[in-house]
């Protein structure tokens, strides 16, 4: 799921003198960082919400509908192949990643294409790392030279270029920003990853900040509307002073109707409209990180690599089944969250075959059942081994994922039932309801199918 040079690229001093005129499988030190947010970086006393204007309540409601959107991890780590973290992870200097960057070229970069894919998939919006940790800009920005149009030799601006296809194909762009940064020299006192990269022991945080909110607005001035703004990176410095209310407040001004999506693995806090979870369902910690309680009042999303890497990893081979996707996608509509599914684009600006292929058949799945998923709400049984159910008004989607048999029991649900068909056929399927639950005579199991869907529709 990213500073100015003024005479020279070497050591970027023009940062100085501008500020003065979701992780390998996400690396195993993340555990131990986010063990010490746990002590370091305890939620603060909830304080009486203010009220939300009007444009971000809306933007709230179409974020909950919107169910399915795609991730893009695309960066100068990209062109080694190793993920998103290889500067951390190979213990990189500033001055040979500067140089890497002036050889970034992605020429068969085509942002028609991107978002035609994310389109056909089925989903309604994209996230893409405008800069990742490694504090290179993926876009054209007056207050540093280190970007991607004034450093390399491809000299275009493709969030710019994605933007304008977003427009065009329908979906809403969000730009995924790090506060991380292993780049600039005043990211300082340093957090608990970037220390080998050959920085001065010393550094000014509040121009680091000034740095960030500058960065900012120009996202949020030069981009067209934005869906919002997704954050990562705080959970290396737990207990440092951000400055959210003012970049928050920055945001909001901007764009009334930008959601922020902050991804620092504890409970939300104030201005920030999605709660968001890395690589697992809400309730879950298989990733060691997602402890936070969960909300019940606002949007819920949760993050998925389709292999094991958000960045470009040429020998990551373990990708995900278009059956597993599904049943992912799936169960985050029971939970009530959207699904953001990540894609590591390779350094040419084109995206992995496997990746292509297992969207196109999600897509083929979302136009026979993307009913059950879009526009829906956590259903009135929490998700079971068996699968999962999302409700629209007086409909529920009972999404039959892990069942053998043709019977099927289910909790009672506090309506009534007045008819149930198969979503894909149109077939009545045969039912029995009481007190104690809900008896259902499925459709005989089908392999090449991976989710039996029961329409049902209701009366309270």
């Amino acid at each position: 799921m990213f500073t100015a040079c003024l005479t020279r690229r070497r050591g970027d001093r023009g940062e100085q003198a501008f500020i003065q005129s979701r992780r390998p499988p996400r690396l195993r030190v993340r555990l131990l960082l986010c063990g010490i947010a746990a002590l370091l970086f305890q939620p603060t006393p909830s304080r009486a919400q203010e009220p939300v204007p009007a444009e971000r309540v809306a933007a709230r409601e179409w974020y909950r509908d919107a169910k399915f959107g795609m991730f893009i991890h695309w960066g100068v780590y990209s062109l080694l192949g190793s993920g998103e973290w290889v500067m951390q992870n190979r213990g990189i200097r500033v001055p040979e990643y500067e140089w890497l960057a002036t050889t970034f070229n992605p020429v068969r970069f085509d942002a028609d294409e991107w978002v035609s894919l994310a389109k056909a998939a089925g989903m309604k919006y994209i996230t893409i790392t405008s800069r990742h940790h490694d504090g290179f800009s993926m876009f054209g920005s007056r207050v540093t030279k280190y970007n991607i149009v004034d450093w390399t030799p491809f000299r275009r601006d493709p969030l710019k270029e994605l933007a304008e296809a977003c427009r065009r194909h329908g979906l809403k762009l969000f730009f995924y920003y790090s506060q991380l940064d292993w780049h600039h020299p005043d990211y300082w006192p340093r957090g608990g990853t970037g220390l080998n990269t050959g920085r001065p022991d010393a550094g000014d945080w509040n121009r680091y900040l000034d740095f960030m909110d500058a960065q900012l607005e120009e996202l949020l001035t030069g981009y067209g509307p934005l869906g919002g703004i997704w954050f990562d990176g705080m959970w290396d410095k737990p207990d440092a002073a951000w400055r959210l209310d003012r970049t928050y407040a920055l945001i909001h001004r901007l764009q009334p109707a930008a959601l922020i999506v902050p991804n620092h693995h504890k409970s939300p806090l104030p201005g920030e409209d999605v709660q968001t979870f890395e690589q697992d369902l809400p309730g879950a910690n298989t990733a060691g990180w997602n402890n936070a309680e969960i909300s019940t009042r606002l949007p819920l999303e949760t993050s998925l690599t389709m292999n094991n890497s958000w960045g470009f990893n040429v020998t990551d081979r373990n990708f995900k089944s278009t059956t597993q996707l599904i049943h992912y996608l799936v169960r985050a509509a029971g939970n009530g969250a959207n699904l953001l599914l990540n894609i590591g684009p390779r350094p040419d600006g084109t995206i992995q075959p496997e990746a292509v292929e297992r969207l196109k058949e999600v897509g083929r799945w979302m136009d026979r059942f993307g009913s059950s998923i879009h526009g829906t709400r956590a259903g009135p049984i929490p998700p079971r081994e068996w699968g999962a159910t999302a409700q629209r008004g007086d409909t529920v989607f009972v999404h039959v994922l892990n069942w053998p048999d043709r019977q099927l029991a289910i909790p009672a649900l506090d309506r009534r039932i007045m008819s149930a068909r198969h979503m894909d056929t149109g077939e009545v399927v045969a039912f029995t309801q009481a007190n104690a639950g809900i008896t259902f005579t499925l459709p005989p199991v089908n392999t090449a199918i991976p989710d039996r869907v029961i329409v049902l529709v209701t009366s309270r």
